[in-house]
């Protein structure tokens, strides 16, 4: 049996997650919280300021409670402060230039906390992705996968920054505008927090009731998201259908289901805003016109009623946002558990036996009774056993769909298999470091993959270190060097996304002259003739010839010609091996290479005559 191919997964609930990514920013965290504890005592300063001024100096009706009291004690007493108003005025610019000072203390601690979650969790899923197994990349769909990495990751940066420090601002005026307003007057704080109570309550009922469909809305968009990018990414394609109104029509559906999921959530949000905020105003109402009874009877001074009118705008405001708040934390919520599914993912890991051979492999591989299937379905090889030595060539032919890609995939470990053997010089390759076999395959497959850089940087991708003269040799064995000589900027030539700016033939020499520059013991070609012309595939076949004995090569290929030179050939039928030889004796021997060889030369010669 082969190792496992992944390991053991971290169940990261969304709470778990969090509390993992804010490890290295809890201190910024906490000057934020600590700079926001300042911003809320200076904002509870200015309406006691104002309240003792109305009471103490200019109506002449000092209050009862010892805040006031301490205050215009501060000031000089009731008599300077009368004499100069500038004072209390002055005072009240400066613990609002004050409060400005702390409110962007924590608003920049916040931000850079939050940046600094996001830019870590965008690297660690960046990681995590390019190590999880090519089963999960199988299923998973690339567009929404974009949408987790991007838009999620946003949502959650921004909650971090805005809502963590809302939430805190909103416990602290909690915590500490009660005792203050009861100091003040316990009839007007009873009065005054008749409604708050049961809105909070209402909310955090609400936002539990909605929080599915932000996940509904998060999904929609992914959809939308997946549709854009595979549409552009067969663009091409697209237009050479002429399938542009079918494309169109495609797009429609999951945008329109986008629209509906998203206008469905507003409307609610919509009303809940607008309740509470009906019910705050209702509260303020309540609140002023009470005061105004107090005061009429002689039980309140006007300068409580200010102060108490200042709290409760300040306590209500983030009340009103609770909405908003509660929205954003929902979403956030999510996101993060988004985030999580793909982090939680086993990644691709190497048994717990494996070695890493100090040297490069000789060259030599055995399979010995290998079967394979991917997930439930049929199995794509079965029992099938050859045998490769050093610097010799196999080619492998077969009908579509008879395992020979797949051969080429569980070579490179992107597959685990869990009946039968291969052997790497002798040694049970699943015992063997992931990356070290990988790093002695140079492979060349049918649709090869070029990035958006020059033509250059791509075919030095795994020798970055080689020099022109090493470049230009490979690409001369590639037959592709004079090609990119003609081009205006040679091998500064940009190539586009995916290399689309080349023919299919110029990216297949490109990616060949890239696997030729590598300096591994295994070179693997995935039909990667299939695009050139009869006379370019001679002299590449010429140049592959003159290295004979250098690396172990195996080819896929449907063009029979083409495995002439190979020293050994195997042909696939059904994930089974049905014949094995060199090119002349399966020529000639009755059987499927047979048959193949007789429909290709007959082909051959009628679009000859």
């Amino acid at each position: 049996m082969a190792a496992s191919q992944t390991e053991s997964s971290i169940d990261l609930n969304p709470r778990t997650l969090l509390l993992e990514l804010m490890q290295g920013f809890r201190g910024l965290y906490g000057r934020a919280i600590v700079c926001l504890f300042v911003f809320t005592v200076i904002n509870y300063l200015t309406p006691l300021v104002a309240s003792a001024t109305i009471d103490f100096a200019l109506s002449q009706k000092p209050g009862t409670d010892f805040l006031t009291s301490w205050i215009i004690g501060i000031l000089g007493g009731a008599e300077r402060v009368t004499e100069n108003l500038w004072m209390p005025a002055l005072v009240m610019v400066g613990l609002t230039i004050l409060a400005g000072v702390f409110s962007y203390g924590k608003d920049r601690f916040a931000a850079l906390a939050s940046d600094g979650v996001a830019r870590q969790l965008k690297d660690r899923l960046y990681n995590h992705l390019q190590r999880l197994p090519a089963r999960y990349h199988d299923r998973a769909e690339t567009g929404d996968l974009i949408q987790r990495c991007t838009s999620d990751v946003e949502t959650l940066r921004l909650a971090l920054a805005n809502q963590v420090v809302a939430v805190s601002n909103s416990i602290l005026l909690l915590l500490t505008v009660i005792p203050i307003m009861v100091i003040l007057d316990l009839r007007m704080a009873l009065i005054s927090f008749t409604l708050i109570i049961p809105i909070i309550f209402f909310g955090y009922f609400y936002i539990n009731r909605v929080k599915h469909l932000f996940r509904e809305v998060d999904e929609a968009e992914g959809e939308v998201t997946r549709v854009v990018q595979e549409n552009l990414t067969g663009v091409r394609v697209v237009r050479a259908f002429a399938r542009q109104d079918f494309e169109i029509e495609k797009f429609a559906k999951p945008n329109q289901e986008y629209r509906d999921r998203s206008l469905h959530l507003l409307k609610l949000m919509a009303w809940y805003w607008s309740t509470s905020d009906l019910v705050v105003l209702f509260q303020q109402g309540l609140t002023l016109f009470s005061g105004i009874y107090f005061i009429a009877n002689g039980s309140l001074t006007v300068g409580t009623l200010f102060a108490f009118l200042m709290f409760l705008n300040m306590l209500l405001w983030p009340v009103r946002q609770m909405g908003r708040t509660l929205t954003e934390l929902g979403k956030s919520i999510v996101a993060l558990s988004r985030i999580g599914e793909i982090l939680s993912e086993h990644r691709e890991v190497n048994s717990s036996d494996s070695i890493t051979p100090e040297k490069r492999a000789a060259g030599a591989v055995t399979v010995k009774n290998l079967s394979f299937s991917y997930g439930d379905g049929g199995p794509i090889l079965d029992d099938i056993s050859f045998e490769i030595e050093p610097g010799e060539t196999l080619a492998i032919v077969g009908p579509s769909g008879s395992g020979k890609t797949t051969i080429m995939n569980l070579l490179l470990r992107l597959y685990d298999y869990s009946e039968g053997s291969i052997l790497i010089d002798g040694r049970e390759m699943e015992t063997l470091d992931r990356e070290w076999v990988r790093s002695q395959f140079s492979i060349v497959m049918q649709e090869p993959f070029l990035y958006s850089k020059t033509i250059g940087e791509n075919i030095r991708l795994s020798e970055s270190k080689s020099d022109d003269d090493e470049v230009y040799a490979a690409a001369s064995l590639a037959d592709i060097h004079h090609t990119i000589s003609n081009f205006t900027a040679g091998y500064s030539t940009l190539v586009g996304e995916r290399g689309v700016t080349l023919s299919g033939g110029q990216r297949q020499r490109v990616a060949l002259a890239r696997a030729m520059l590598q300096k591994t013991p295994f070179l693997l070609l995935d039909d990667a003739l299939s695009a050139l012309d009869a006379e370019t595939e001679a002299t590449i076949l010429e140049a592959l010839r003159s290295r004979h004995g250098k690396r172990t090569t195996l080819v896929i290929a449907h063009r029979l010609s083409t495995l002439a030179h190979a020293d050994k050939i195997i042909v696939l039928e059904n994930g089974k091996i049905v014949q094995s030889g060199n090119h002349e004796a399966l020529r000639n021997a009755p059987g499927l290479y047979q048959r193949l060889w007789e429909i290709q030369t007959t082909t051959e010669n009628e679009a000859g005559a």
